[in-house]
């Protein structure tokens, strides 16, 4: 079931070990950076925050996102051993078994669902529909089409919106908004983790490149996606958005965001390098973050 070594005895030692493995199944840390898309939109759509639904929200997201991972994990097991990232983790380093991983990833899935059902149907709705998307179609195109991608953006991008649809319990141009401004952001992202990642999935026979090269094609899409993620990002500045709106400061220091994904990005297509990819992707990561406490700190002042 779960591995242990000698050093590691007792109750207290599996725990810690069981811990250990478990985070590694559900990717813990990436599963919070979802949730905390989710409760920035949370905040977005809530007139009052209600404790006992952001409770519901922070712990069915969770649960929800590391099912999600864990399956994928469980589908992935073998590409997994052959890639040198991934080679350690609990299945394909043979720490856990198959079988306890499926009945992690069932009892979250129930759970999580259940969690954010009590919240309303709409928000455990969407959050079935995500994972369905991520285990079931986006996992298996990876090594059949770059068009992966694009199913992958899908689940992706419900998060954000998805806290809007717990607080509201609706679907509107709202949602619909903060939707299309992860989904957009996606392809920038990935992008860059498929350039760095580019020999270790060519090896499994994954290609995450719109090209299928790290050339200048691929680079000039994620430069294309990274001004359309600008544009949707400032867009409720308009007021054309429903209630979804941000003031003008808030839309510069957005804007002022947005110009530093794009001038990363060109500087991938100007030099085609690892040192570029890299930098977009963290400047990614801190984009979508920022951006969504721009939103929420707008709100609430």
């Amino acid at each position: 079931m779960i591995k242990t070594s000698t050093s590691h005895s007792g109750f207290l030692g599996f725990s810690l070990v069981f811990a250990q493995h478990f985070a590694q199944l559900t990717k813990a840390r990436l599963s919070f950076s979802v949730v905390f898309s989710s409760i920035a939109g949370y905040i977005l759509g809530c007139e009052v925050i209600d404790p006992n639904e952001l409770s519901l929200l922070l712990f069915g997201g969770l649960a929800i996102a590391g099912a999600s991972n864990a399956f994928n994990q469980i589908i992935e097991r073998d590409i997994d051993a052959q890639m040198q990232r991934t080679k350690n983790r609990p299945l394909p380093s043979g720490n856990m078994t198959q079988t306890t991983a499926f009945w992690i990833a069932v009892v979250l899935s129930i759970s999580g669902l259940s969690a954010l059902y009590a919240i309303n149907p709409k928000t455990a709705m969407f959050a079935a529909i995500s994972m369905f998307l991520y285990t079931s179609v986006y996992t298996p195109l990876k090594t059949k089409t770059p068009l992966a991608v694009f199913v992958g953006a899908f689940p992706g991008a419900i998060p954000f919106m998805l806290g809007w649809v717990a607080a509201t319990g609706s679907f509107g141009l709202e949602a619909g908004t903060l939707f299309m401004i992860q989904f957009f952001w996606q392809f920038p992202h990935f992008w860059a983790i498929g350039w760095l990642m580019f020999e270790d999935y060519n090896r499994v026979g994954i290609n995450m490149l719109p090209s299928g090269k790290r050339d200048r094609k691929t680079a000039l899409q994620a430069v294309l996606y990274s001004v359309w993620t600008l544009v949707i990002s400032v867009f409720p500045v308009l007021g054309i958005t429903g209630s979804l709106q941000i003031s003008l400061v808030a839309a510069i220091l957005v804007a002022l965001s947005g110009l530093g994904l794009i001038i990363s990005a060109m500087r991938l297509y100007q030099k085609l390098d690892h040192q570029s990819a890299r930098q977009l992707m963290i400047v990614s990561v801190i984009y979508i973050s920022w951006i969504q406490i721009i939103y929420v700190i707008d709100k609430l002042i």
